[in-house]
């Protein structure tokens, strides 16, 4: 496998303690052309996981060691992981509900349908692929950000805020004729074709 195939093709990763289920669920995935990676448990996967690697993860919720929600509650504290979907043959309503209220994509139960399953993987990758665009377009954003100035920070900051260039000369104590040089490489650096342009830009990553 190429360096660009392991980084951009997605990855279904299977963990779960009993072989017969890895190796169905491999061979399932293998049918439709999904490349799959297995696990015999939470630990394992957790020691070679790679955030870089998108995909999804069928996981077993019941494991020794450490169990599904647990390892779900460890990758919550990464920047970004693959979405979860859950399997197991010993679900109940509450394991479910906090499964689902902690981000996992689906909940299902052994003996699982095939399709059913599928179309739980297809819409997790789909959702990593967004939040991976998501997270590269805030990452760009804030390396922008780190070329400006303190001074140029400043001006952004009043100029988000909808301060006009007078107000932010008196703020500041400084001319407007050197508002209007800060803004412009505000604009220039910043990469944006408009105020709004700007200001969008700064409100993406406000909430980060």
């Amino acid at each position: 496998m190429s360096e660009n195939q392991l980084y951009n093709d997605p990855i279904v990763f299977i963990i779960d303690d009993d072989d017969e289920v890895r190796e169905a669920i491999a061979l399932l995935m293998e049918s439709v052309g999904l490349a799959s990676e297995s696990y015999s448990s939470a630990e394992i996967f957790s020691d070679n996981f790679n955030l870089d690697r998108p995909g999804c993860i069928i996981l077993d919720i019941r494991m020794k060691g450490m169990s599904g929600l647990m390892l779900q509650e460890h990758l919550a504290n990464q920047e970004i992981h693959p979405p979860i979907i859950f399997i197991t043959g010993h679900g109940d309503v509450p394991m479910a509900v906090k499964a689902i209220k902690a981000g996992a994509i689906d909940f299902i139960q052994k003996p699982f349908n095939d399709q059913v399953l599928l179309e739980s993987v297809y819409r997790a990758i789909e959702v990593d692929e967004k939040q991976r665009g998501k997270a590269q377009k805030h990452a760009e954003i804030r390396e922008k950000l780190a070329r400006l100035t303190p001074r140029e920070h400043e001006v952004l900051d009043l100029v988000v805020k909808g301060h006009r260039n007078k107000i932010i000369a008196d703020k500041l104590h400084i001319s407007q004729s050197t508002v209007e040089v800060h803004r412009s490489r505000v604009m220039e650096k910043m990469e944006a074709n408009s105020l709004s342009d700007l200001m969008r830009m700064v409100l993406t990553i406000s909430d980060d």
